[in-house]
């Protein structure tokens, strides 16, 4: 079973959360159903758009690529994410 490592950002996409999951798609609906709530970081800052992900074979290298990503700089995951999705589109279904 595929792990993910994720980001996710606010709709004026200053504001980035990094999580891991087994299913991005089930992930994406609870960080859109959350939004607003005040007792989560990702809901508090609406954080419910993907904007870029990375597939990992077990969840252990997938918690490993998530501890490394929240220790960079915001400048250095701006680079990681244009990397990918130069556009910062929003990769979750609306």
């Amino acid at each position: 079973m595929p792990y993910y490592t994720y980001i996710t950002t606010n709709p004026a996409r200053n504001v980035l959360y990094i999580g891991v999951t087994n299913s991005l798609s089930s992930r994406m609906a609870q960080h859109y159903e959350n939004r607003g709530t005040a007792q989560t970081f990702a809901g508090r800052y609406f954080c419910y758009n993907l904007i870029y992900f990375e597939e990992h074979s077990d969840s252990k290298a997938a918690i490993a690529r998530e501890k490394e990503l929240k220790g960079w700089t915001r400048a250095k995951k701006e680079v990681l994410i244009a990397a990918q999705n130069p556009n910062w589109e929003f990769l979750s279904p609306r």
